[in-house]
């Protein structure tokens, strides 16, 4: 056994979200690395929190920190991107994204790594994640002391014929029914470890995304390289699921709707390409506002922030 640490970075996306930040950069303090040459990234994604401000002579306890500020919101895919990018440049064996709305256990990053150690053709693998206690969606059904059992993915679902993604287990109570390490469509980029060889094939997320279907992407270019997507339930989490952009907000109305075309033309298969052409025409005739325009950029080629850039202030 080589006695040379593996060298992780851990990249932290925030926008507006210090507390939040400040929460997870406390968990972290607390795991055990001891195996593991650690350095943790926060990506300030254009915040106007004071974020950088307050960040900026953060002390982390052990390991190495540091705070890359981008002056927009680049969304998801190039905001996570400035810190792969920094990691790599750092010789960083894995990269470890990671929201910062998430609960993190003490074992979670050796958990990951051992995963990706065990089988050098894993090229991407999440965690079990469960809701944080309180954040389920829906909190009447549950018992309280099954509050924070709640499984928020077990495994990412493509369903090819209509090109949505879901999450397996989403609202089951953990029993263990989803104990069973294997591969699967979509590792979640709420919580997801990357080999170093992958993003250099591939260049990290692929910008045009913005937000919502990237680390879709990302797992369906890495599988066509021969690359493992791995579901590894002896590492999880506990995620504060948001509740201020859910189905039918604006936000989610463009994004997953364009995105989901771009997804779609590029890996369904051409009966499935028909079958999004006359839904989205039937979207362009009825369809909510932000889906009208979402389906408009598409065909124009408008990705990356789009038309929504029209809607921030």
């Amino acid at each position: 056994m080589s006695n040379i640490k593996p060298k992780v970075a851990i990249v932290i996306l925030t926008w507006n979200g210090l507390k939040l930040t400040r929460e997870v950069l406390s968990d972290l303090a607390k795991i055990d690395a001891s195996d593991l040459e650690l350095e943790i990234i926060v990506v300030d994604n254009g915040s106007k929190d004071n974020t950088s401000k307050e960040l900026s002579s953060y002390k982390f306890p052990y390991g190495k920190y540091k705070l890359l500020i981008n002056e927009d919101n680049l969304g998801f895919a190039d905001g996570n991107n400035t810190g792969i990018k920094y990691a790599l440049n750092n010789k960083a064996d894995y990269v470890i994204l990671m929201n910062n709305d998430v609960i993190v256990p003490v074992n979670l990053i050796g958990n990951l790594v051992k995963t990706m150690q065990d089988d050098p053709k894993i090229g991407l693998a999440s965690p079990k994640i469960f809701f944080a206690s309180g954040y389920e969606f829906h909190k009447e059904r549950y018992k309280k002391g099954d509050l924070g059992k709640v499984i928020w993915y077990a495994g990412g679902k493509i369903d090819w014929n209509n090109v949505y993604s879901f999450h397996r287990g989403v609202d089951e109570v953990d029993k263990g029914q989803h104990n069973r390490q294997g591969q699967t469509d979509v590792a979640n980029a709420a919580c997801v470890i990357i080999r170093r060889r992958v993003l250099e094939e591939l260049d990290g997320f692929d910008g045009k995304y913005y937000l919502y279907w990237e680390d879709a992407d990302l797992c369906q270019r890495a599988k066509r390289r021969g690359w493992k997507i791995i579901y590894t339930p002896k590492a999880y989490i506990w995620h504060k699921v948001s509740q201020s952009s859910g189905i039918g907000s604006d936000l989610n109305d463009y994004f997953l709707t364009r995105n989901r075309m771009v997804f779609g033309f590029r890996y369904a298969s051409l009966r499935t390409k028909l079958a999004l052409i006359r839904e989205s025409l039937k979207i362009l005739l009825n369809g909510r506002k932000w889906q009208r325009i979402a389906i408009k950029d598409f065909y124009l080629g408008h990705l990356g922030k789009g038309s929504w850039s029209k809607n921030e202030n």
